[in-house]
This record gives C-alpha cells, structure tokens and sequence, in this order.
C-alpha cells in the first residue's frame, strides 16, 4: 500500500514536472505577479538565455523518467539541485509560490528513500 501512495506522488510529480517544464518553452501558464525580489531574479536567470531552457528540459526529462519510472534514482539526483533552488528562492524572494516547490521536494525526499539502496555505495568509503 505505501509502495503504491508513493508510486503515485511520484506520478503526480512527473506530471507537474511535464507541466512546468513544456511551460517554460510554450508559456501556457500565466505567470502570478510576485515581489520585485523574484522578478529580478527570474529576470536574471531568463537574461542568462541558457537557464531557463535547461530547466525546462531538466523539468521535462525527470517528469519522463518518474511517469515511466525508469532511471528514478539518478533522475532524482538531476532534479535535487533545480528544485533546492526553486523552494530557497520562494523561501528569501517570494513566499507566495512556495507551496508547489516544497512538495516536489517533499515527493522527491520520498523518492529517493525509495531507492535508498542505489545511493550507497556513494555514502561509502
């Protein structure tokens, strides 16, 4: 029964990952007006002209690989850093579009205790 709640956040997950990383490409979703803070932020990270797009395309290959669940554990891995930075920013920046980051990364702690026995042979010596 856990085995499949968690298979379904997962699923969830790779579905909003789909969603946010084909609207970074298609701009189909509105964005929500935020502080002046954010959108310095995302106004830098769009003026980079590579960075945005590798999330989307990062965003998009882990919503791939978590619907199919295949390659999860080192998907996870890719996804960790992006969704870090995502929930940091919210967190300093904007608290108002915390929520959607904080439970990708929640799903994606899950996840990862999932197949925790893929992980160690890094924590060894």
């Amino acid at each position: 029964m856990k085995e499949k709640i968690t298979f379904g956040l997962q699923v969830l997950v790779g579905i909003l990952l789909l969603v946010f990383g084909f609207n970074m490409f298609f701009n189909f979703l509105p964005m929500q007006p935020g502080t002046e803070q954010i959108g310095a932020f995302m106004g830098a990270l769009f003026q980079t002209g590579y960075l945005l797009p590798l999330v989307g395309v990062i965003y998009i290959v882990v919503g791939v690989s978590y619907i199919a669940n295949k390659f999860v554990a080192f998907t996870s891995l890719l996804l960790i850093p992006v969704m870090l930075n995502a929930f940091l920013a919210h967190l300093f920046l904007d608290m108002a579009g915390i929520l959607p980051s904080a439970f990708i990364l929640f799903v994606i702690g899950l996840v990862m205790c999932k197949h925790r026995s893929k992980y160690e042979s890094v924590f060894t010596n």
